[in-house]
Formats: C-alpha cells, sequence, structure tokens
C-alpha cells in the first residue's frame, strides 16, 4: 500500500511529502515519479529533475538489496521516503528497516555511491540497529 502525507512542518515553511512504498523493485517507479514531480515544483531542468529521478532510483536500489538480506522481517518491509521541499533544494531520505546491525551499505567507493555523488550536490548514509537511510540534496543553481 502506497500513502502519501503531505504536511507543512512549522514556521520554517518546508513541505515535507512521506512516501512508503513496499520494500519491493516494482514501486521504484512511484518513487522516481514523486521524485520528478517534486523537482519540477522547484523549476529544475530537464536534465537535473533526470538526474534526481536516476539517484532515487540507485539510493533505492541499495537500500532494497539490504532489505532482501533480512528476510526475518517478512513480506511487511516498507521502503520510506522523505520529500523536503525548501526554496531552493530538495532533500529525499529514504530508508529501510535491517533485520540486524550487520548489514551494511556497499562502501562509498562502488560504482553505486559514484553515481550518487555525481548526480547529487550532496550525499549521505546512515545505517544503525534498526534501519539504513541514504540522505539526498539536489540544490537549484544560483
Amino acid at each position: 500500500m502506497t500513502q502519501v502525507v503531505p504536511k507543512r512542518s512549522g514556521s520554517d515553511g518546508d513541505d515535507v511529502v512521506l512516501l512508503a512504498v513496499p520494500a519491493s523493485p516494482a514501486y521504484l517507479g512511484v518513487l522516481r515519479t514523486a521524485t520528478a514531480g517534486l523537482a519540477a515544483r522547484l523549476q529544475f531542468t530537464l536534465d537535473e529533475i533526470e538526474d534526481l529521478r536516476i539517484a532515487v532510483d540507485e539510493a533505492c536500489a541499495m537500500l532494497l538489496a539490504v532489505a532482501a538480506d533480512t528476510p526475518q522481517l517478512g513480506d511487511t518491509v516498507e521502503l520510506s521516503c522523505r520529500f523536503t521541499v525548501t526554496s531552493d533544494a530538495l532533500t529525499v531520505y529514504t530508508t529501510v528497516p535491517l533485520g540486524s546491525a550487520d548489514e551494511r551499505l556497499p562502501g562509498g567507493e562502488s560504482f553505486a555511491w559514484q553515481v550518487l555523488s555525481a548526480l547529487a550536490d550532496e550525499v549521505s548514509a546512515t545505517v544503525d540497529a534498526h534501519q539504513a537511510g541514504i540522505r539526498l540534496t539536489k540544490r537549484r543553481p544560483t
């Protein structure tokens, strides 16, 4: 099931959109489409929008690989995506739950990280005992 919840986050005026889909490659199109729509609101160029779509797809694919390694979580694993739209940037934070703290994302020198670094202005990852996450930020040129 897909959930979209737009909300205003206090005095900063940033728009936040939360989207959760089953942790399956079949649903990555939903996240790519949401990325493109939100980037278009910021008036990114078509090339920048496509770069963001590819970056989100790559980040989610990396997280899905980690989620696939945790069968103890069952069929209800969700890939969560938090889109934060500011006046000059779009930040996408994607997460999946982990079955154990031993799970790891590919290293910073992997091809996947090279792609992410080339397509987004800022890229970071977090892994803790409960979830793995990748944060991407793309800023509008000034």
